[in-house]
């Protein structure tokens, strides 16, 4: 029979919580950080160059690459990140696009971007192995 006994490091022989809390925080702020690009990556390269209008339920096209270079994440805190096309860049029609609606007059059909890049990327790997 073997008998084996492990003792937790510190003072108390518990575990270090505070530390512990820390460690877990500093690895949500990188893995949201590496989720944030991993979608914006996805949603651009969704994004095709074309002069013709995408199709509805497609990801929208672009005529000289604005709306991909518009795509755009930033972190909130430790807890949020918000990715998606920068107002000052596209404005609304991106907005128009994403939900439908009308944008300069004319009838937008829902062309879905952000969701589908989320859905898309996995970003449950991120975490993994994420504490040291």
């Amino acid at each position: 029979m073997l008998r084996v006994h492990f003792k937790p490091p510190g003072a108390s022989g518990g575990i270090n919580k505070k530390l512990l809390r820390q460690k877990m925080a500093q690895a949500s702020f990188q893995s949201l950080g590496h989720a944030g690009a991993a979608i914006r990556l996805t949603a651009r390269r969704s994004i095709r160059v074309s002069k013709r209008y995408a199709l509805p339920g497609s990801p929208p096209h672009t005529r000289h690459g604005q709306l991909r270079r518009a795509i755009v994440y930033a972190r909130e805190g430790n807890d949020r990140v918000l990715i998606g096309p920068g107002f000052a860049h596209v404005g609304p029609s991106a907005m128009a696009h994403e939900f439908g609606g009308r944008f300069r007059g004319h009838r937008y059909p829902k062309r879905p971007l952000m969701g589908r890049a989320m859905r898309k990327t996995l970003i449950a790997p991120l975490w993994r192995d994420s504490i040291r």
